[in-house]
């Protein structure tokens, strides 16, 4: 090849690749501006949904005009730029981390955060400046003996209140985190100093995004499809939000259920179900993900889950008891879980709340027996995406970051219309305390799903008789 041939075609591959420099660019543009806004409280949910539809329409055009091997180590570069943003700001939308800091702190010092809370004077030497800002280690708290919760809605939300002495949320009762979630927590804790707050969990959260993204590419590309529709999770804000800035351990959970999707279509039952539990183990919904493992002539991968989640308990039941179960109890009845009084924001717009949660009931049946009947007609990844979605959007729980599993379930499974509910849900959460607007914002989210569903169907359905009437015609 001469050397004119050499140069063009050296000027073709940096032209086929300035579409993904540019889309790099205004991806981590919109990342930071979205952590911005929401730093600054500048029309944040707005901003969030507006910057996450510029992103998406990036992504759709860089998967159109970009070719080249090196596409993966692109996408994944970029995506560890995103997370940058959000390392430069505390965490914003939530005091979660906090608590993270906390519990990871409280086991490497021997003891359990089953069995203490934040406050507890019996841990005072464990308080530093950054998570007791009013509360030195020298000073009581007058919080002593083992977390009691009680059963009352009003005596619950009076001990889960935040104390000004403390960053750490609900100091006053015990965990909530299952035992992979504090596993995590104590291992990040092990490298993380005291002084550092919790920059050590929001580098960590930040590391597993990127991860998720390379995972998601290469799964993509192993798949025959375009492994650049992963930048729909790795460029996304909400994840740079959530990961690189509130360190939400949801991000954990999203890979070990993508790992756990991918190793049960590999035909790696055992290990999917070790995934599966252990996923389960950081955050109770990928329980939910059981009936789409689930098959009657198999049901290694459910049992296996099953028992990885219950086996995650055994040390911390044999240190802390029956107050294994921390706040749970008390976190499900504030949060409207237990009676539907405050969740199921679609349903409420149609059922009283002593209704809402049969109803709930009934349609999360309904789905697990659809979930186990699709086994095998449709790619795990697919019902994986539809049930957590559907949960969501029954549920509708009042955090929006319980959503990012789901956009990484989306991005595997490639129903990009589920990416409506965990921004329908940023909206919903910025009109805390409006039923009516919370309800039909979730509404619309649902609608889209559906008539995209539809679409999608219709389009099938057409395809193949359009392909049996030409076999006929032949």
């Amino acid at each position: 090849m001469s050397a004119g041939a050499t140069a063009e075609a050296g000027r073709r591959r940096r032209r086929r690749g300035l579409p993904l420099v540019i889309g790099g660019v205004v991806a981590v543009g919109g990342c930071a501006g979205v952590v911005g806004a929401m730093a600054a409280g500048w029309c944040a949910n707005v901003v969030l949904v507006v910057g996450s539809g510029l992103v998406g329409g990036v992504v759709w055009l860089v998967t159109r005009r970009v070719a080249g091997r090196r596409v993966v180590l692109g996408l994944v570069a970029v995506a560890a730029l995103c997370q940058v943003p959000g390392l430069t700001h505390p965490p914003i939308t939530s005091t979660d981390a906090y608590r993270y800091v906390w519990d990871g702190r409280v086991q490497l010092s021997g003891s359990s955060p089953y069995s203490h809370v934040p406050l507890d004077d019996a841990l005072a030497r464990l308080r530093d400046p950054v998570l007791f800002p009013g509360l030195s280690p020298s000073e009581r708290s007058g919080v002593v003996g083992p977390p009691r919760v009680p059963h009352d809605p009003a005596a619950i939300a009076a001990l889960s209140t935040d104390d000004p002495r403390t960053r750490i949320n609900r100091p006053r009762v015990p965990t909530i985190y299952p035992p992979v979630a504090q596993a995590y927590f104590t291992a990040v804790a092990l490298f993380t100093p005291w002084s550092a707050g919790t920059v050590g969990l929001q580098v960590a959260a930040a590391a597993l995004a990127v991860a998720l993204t390379a995972l998601l590419a290469v799964e993509l590309r192993r798949r025959g499809r375009d492994p650049r529709w992963a930048a729909l999770w790795g460029w996304s804000p909400i994840v740079s939000l959530e990961a690189g800035s509130a360190a939400h351990v949801d991000v954990l959970a999203a890979l070990l259920i993508v790992a756990a999707a991918i190793l049960a279509t590999r035909r790696k039952p055992v290990l999917a179900g070790l995934l599966l539990g252990a996923a389960a183990s950081v955050k109770l919904l990928p329980l939910l993900l059981l009936p789409a493992f689930t098959h009657r002539k198999n049901l290694r991968t459910p049992l296996v889950a099953i028992g990885t989640f219950l086996a995650s308990y055994l040390p911390h039941l044999l240190v802390a008891g029956t107050l294994v179960v921390g706040f749970l109890p008390g976190y499900l009845t504030q949060e409207g879980f237990s009676d539907g009084s405050s969740r199921s924001a679609i349903l409420a717009l149609l059922l009283p709340p002593e209704a809402r949660q049969f109803a709930a009931v009934l349609l999360a049946i309904a789905l697990a027996l659809l979930a186990i009947h699709r086994h095998g007609r449709e790619p795990i990844a697919v019902t994986c995406c539809w049930l957590y979605g559907a949960a969501l959007l029954i549920t509708t729980p009042t955090y929006p970051w319980y959503g990012l599993p789901l956009i990484a379930l989306a991005v595997l499974a490639g129903r990009f219309e589920w990416l409506a509910v965990p921004l329908a849900a940023y909206l919903a959460y910025a009109s805390f305390g409006h039923e009516l607007r919370q309800g039909l914002i979730h509404l619309t989210a649902a609608l889209i799903v559906t008539l995209t569903i539809t679409v999608r169907h219709q389009a099938t359905a057409s395809n193949r008789f359009d392909s049996l009437a030409a076999a006929l015609r032949h």
